[in-house]
């Protein structure tokens, strides 16, 4: 019974099936369309997003930058002429620049020449040679800026780092530290043995000149020469100690006597030598004058 009812049921079903795919009006060239549609959209989600919404995004952000360049050649006149404005301020700038640098170049040579007269190069000239290419523009102008030295006449200038000794350059580097002190004020300056390759009277100077730029900065000056460490309102000295397992650096201040026996260790080599111990302590008291007189502010010598 329950079977016959269930074959009766399938029958109707049947029938119904059978009539809905007779007025099914079905299009093979829409189906096939479809397919197709839905196989670009699949392409454009692989390349432009993963979501039809982000491949609609990215077209619309695609559209806004080609409208932002439209009109192209127009765009790149302007800017052309705006570029063209930018150099021709640049130049004039730089022309500007030359200038000030020619001028301070006259005024720079002659403070140094008279530093260096002091320090026993009394017929040295220096020279700072600007040349200037506009056509050739960089960050810090159109100039190539070199700085020659004739140390004695009839020398040929030449450009300092290849035509001056070590002592030559050791005061060279003095001058310019005192000539441009006023203009480049330091708080702290550090000389590491700028007294290298001078000895005798030209040391006396090293020491004036440090004492003098010692009247607007702090100076920190290395040296082994006494004539230089005289002038220092601070004696350091720097010691090496060792226990039989490490050795250490340690640095300690002299003043008084302990200052005069190790200015005469420098001077000599020896201790206990009166006449040393004489020549010392002149030399503080030469030193000590003149620092009154300039009224120099504090120069460290350690030694």
């Amino acid at each position: 019974m329950r079977l016959s009812h269930a074959a009766t049921e399938i029958a109707d079903i049947d029938a119904e099936l059978s009539d809905y795919r007779r007025n099914l009006d079905a299009d093979p060239a829409r189906q096939a369309w479809v397919e197709e549609r839905r196989s670009r959209l699949k392409a454009l989600c692989k390349s432009y997003g993963a979501t039809v919404e982000d491949v609609l995004q990215w077209r619309a952000e695609a559209e806004a930058r080609v409208n932002a360049v439209d009109g192209g050649s127009q765009r790149v006149e302007a800017l052309a002429g705006r570029e063209e404005l930018l150099a021709e301020q640049a130049r004039e700038a730089a022309d500007v620049l030359s200038q000030c640098r020619r001028d301070a170049a006259v005024t720079m040579a002659g403070r140094v020449e008279a530093e260096l007269h002091d320090l026993a190069m009394p017929q040295a000239r220096i020279h700072a040679e600007v040349s200037t290419d506009v056509a050739d523009l960089h960050p810090h102008g159109a100039d190539d800026v070199r700085i020659v030295l004739a140390p004695h006449p009839g020398a040929d200038p030449r450009p300092i780092g290849k035509g001056a000794s070590g002592g030559e350059l050791s005061r060279l580097a003095l001058a310019f530290e005192v000539a441009l002190a006023d203009n480049a004020p330091t708080p702290t300056m550090i000389f590491d043995e700028v007294d290298a390759g001078v000895g005798g009277a030209v040391a006396v100077e090293v020491g004036r000149r440090l004492a003098r730029l010692a009247a607007s900065t702090q100076v920190v000056v290395v040296t082994h020469l006494p004539q230089v460490a005289a002038f220092a309102d601070h004696h350091l000295v720097v010691e090496k100690g060792s226990n039989g397992a490490v050795t250490a650096a340690s640095v300690r201040g002299v003043d008084g006597d302990e200052r005069v026996a190790e200015l005469v260790r420098m001077l000599s080599g020896l201790e206990g030598s009166s006449t040393g111990a004489a020549h010392a302590q002149e030399l503080l008291e030469v030193a000590k004058r003149e620092r009154e007189d300039g009224a120099p502010r504090g120069v460290a010598a350690p030694t």
